[in-house]
């Protein structure tokens, strides 16, 4: 079994534990802390998205993202006490967080939302599902 295991390259592992660990993920102890963390959620995925109805990202993009079912006001709560400024953004699938890591990176949490995605993909193909 493949596990998927993005990479962020950070300037300071120590401050990006923190902020990840802060939005929920878990730490996994493992050899070289200080130059390596492997942070874990229960579930991952890739997901591939139409650079042509992504609100002006290009092709060839790549997003830090995290899917949650957890309420986003919960999150938001986590962030808030860490003191990480964040935005609560409403999208075509649903709402978001974006909020920025130690490096200047915007971070999106999503909860999405099936019939606010069937609306949307209704209104850009014309069709009803």
């Amino acid at each position: 079994m493949l596990t998927v295991l993005p990479i962020r390259y950070v300037a300071d592992v120590e401050a990006s534990r923190d902020f990840y660990a802060g939005l929920g993920l878990a730490v996994r102890q493992e050899p070289g802390a200080a130059v390596w963390v492997r942070l874990t959620a229960a579930a991952g995925a890739v997901g591939v998205h139409a650079a042509a109805v992504s609100q002006g990202r290009p092709p060839g993009a790549t997003e830090l993202g995290f899917a949650t079912d957890e309420p986003l006001e919960e999150v938001a709560q986590r962030l808030q006490r860490s003191d990480y400024p964040y935005e609560l953004v409403e999208e075509n699938f649903g709402r978001s967080i974006r909020v920025t890591d130690p490096d200047g990176v915007v971070v999106q949490i999503q909860q999405i939302d099936p019939d606010t995605v069937r609306r949307s993909t209704e209104a850009m193909t014309g069709d009803r599902a």
